[in-house]
């Protein structure tokens, strides 16, 4: 999974650079940009309803004016407010702004909203640095407060495009259309909060040039991702269907176990053992008929080994908790076994106190935010983290909105589905046992990881479409794991 290359704003117009250099035309790169713009729009509204175009200073108006005047030729009403004098608008705006007028389209010098419609953002893009202030914040504010749809060319006004940051204020789009590669502020700071949706409009940068690009990330597409899903033949049998081991759960914790496992099962592993700490026998009674339960000894891992031999990945640590026992547990069963392991929950704490503990060769580490600050000792950032994996040769998965993959041996990979109500207790152990299910399957870890978070994400979105983003609860997902497998089986 290579991914979409996610750069900054100045490799970005590096690469415009080049492609002038080598003959492109900036002229045709802004009216292909501004016509896919319209696609984007056409394919979101109707021709009764009217378009807002909102115009600043740089290129991003001239995007938003070729827009706007290929809708007009397709029936819509289109309205253009020009924050600033055309005069002092980029040459290539004023081109546009001549051909939008001449098309038909119409001016308006005072910000009112249409009943019905939606607006274009085309105030300010990559280049802009600092604070919005005076009449462009108070746009902003106003274009927020309208209720009416936002779309965004290429990033949201007022969002920094390196870091994320809002100074002041910054549009609040439903939809970003990014223009050639998506950039790192969508996904830093407080960017992932203004995007809203992310669709990408090719604008005729050549491939020779996305792919002489120095990205910071990759964005996963769900196309390529298909394309990761684990074969399935007619004949094979439950254990070439993948046999996932899982140490988890603790006397008044059985759910983080038993979440971790039927999500395994839902996501095509043919067996699931789980090993539980005596003195839970009652409590998992009402577990999964199809899950096999076996109670240990945490002085005693005879059983656990025996199993480790059929086994093709193992989960260690939802709701295991932090017994001086369990600890004593886990780092014996790290340092000797040579399953690929998930590590989850509390098994990560137990790393964040021992940070020179011995891991099995293959590891996908599945920590949160907060649990990755406790494992680096410092804010987990793109770079600590990446430079982490390579030191311990690992893959890190590190939960949030956006989830992001971090490997030894690739460029960090975002994805960049999920939905807000998927901040609720359990989620995350739902992420490991589908990632366990993949390793088992085959899959190499970072591909499994990949896999696993955007079936993980996208089966959050088909949860809060039905229970809405306040009432998502970690089940939820476990129940629409199938669909989320449906629908990505659509694009094979």
């Amino acid at each position: 999974m290579r991914g979409l290359p996610v750069v900054s704003a100045e490799e970005m117009k590096r690469l415009e650079k080049d492609a002038f250099e080598a003959g492109e035309s900036e002229q045709g790169f802004m009216e292909r940009a501004g016509e896919g713009i319209a696609s984007v729009l056409i394919a979101n509204t109707n021709v009764a309803e009217e378009v807002l175009l909102l115009i600043g200073k740089g290129n991003n108006g001239g995007d938003a004016f070729v827009a706007g005047e290929t809708l007009l030729k397709r029936g819509f009403s289109v309205t253009a407010y020009c924050l600033y004098p055309i005069e002092e608008c980029s040459s290539l705006s004023q081109i546009m702004h001549r051909r939008f007028k001449k098309a038909g389209g119409k001016f308006t010098d005072v910000l009112t909203f249409p009943e019905e419609g939606i607006i274009v953002d085309g105030l300010v893009g990559t280049g802009f640095q600092g604070a919005a202030e005076g009449v462009l914040a108070e746009t902003i504010d106003d274009v927020n407060d309208s209720g009416l749809p936002i779309f965004a060319i290429d990033i949201p006004s007022g969002l920094h495009v390196e870091t994320g940051k809002v100074e002041t204020s910054a549009i609040q789009a439903d939809t970003t259309i990014f223009l050639g590669l998506p950039k790192i502020g969508f996904f830093l700071g407080e960017g992932w909060n203004h995007v809203g949706n992310l669709v990408h409009v090719d604008f005729g940068l050549p491939e020779k040039f996305v792919e002489d690009a120095d990205p910071i990330a990759a964005l996963l597409s769900e196309e390529e991702a298909a394309f990761s899903l684990p074969e399935i033949k007619r004949n094979r049998h439950k254990y070439e269907a993948g046999y996932v081991l899982a140490v988890a759960g603790s006397p008044g914790m059985p759910g983080a176990a038993l979440m971790s496992c039927l999500a395994t099962l839902k996501s095509g592993a043919g067996i699931v053992r789980l090993f539980y700490p005596e003195g839970m026998k009652d409590e998992l009674a009402t577990a999964p008929y199809e899950l096999i339960k076996e109670g240990w000894d945490l002085k005693d891992d005879t059983r656990i080994f025996e199993e480790a031999n059929r086994a093709k990945a193992f989960i260690i640590g939802p709701g295991i908790g932090r017994s001086k026992e369990m600890e004593a547990a886990v780092k014996t069963l790290l340092a000797r076994i040579t399953l690929p392991c998930i590590l989850d929950a509390d098994a990560l704490y137990f790393l964040a106190e021992h940070k020179e503990m011995t891991l099995p060769e293959k590891v996908i580490l599945t920590p949160h935010h907060q649990e990755m600050k406790r494992i680096l000792g410092a804010e987990p950032t793109f770079e600590r983290c990446q430079d982490f994996a390579k030191k311990k040769h690992l893959t890190i998965v590190l939960k949030g909105a956006p989830t992001v993959v971090f490997h030894p041996y690739s460029d960090p990979l975002i994805v960049a589905h999920g939905d807000p109500g998927m901040a609720t207790a359990g989620t995350g152990d739902v992420l490991t046992g589908v990632i366990a299910a993949f390793v088992a399957q085959g899959l190499k870890m970072r591909d499994a990881a990949a896999l696993g978070a955007l079936l993980h994400g996208l089966a959050g979105e088909i949860a809060a479409e039905e229970e809405t983003s306040y009432g998502v609860i970690a089940t939820d997902l476990v129940h629409a794991l199938s669909e989320a497998i449906h629908n990505l089986q659509s694009y094979l």
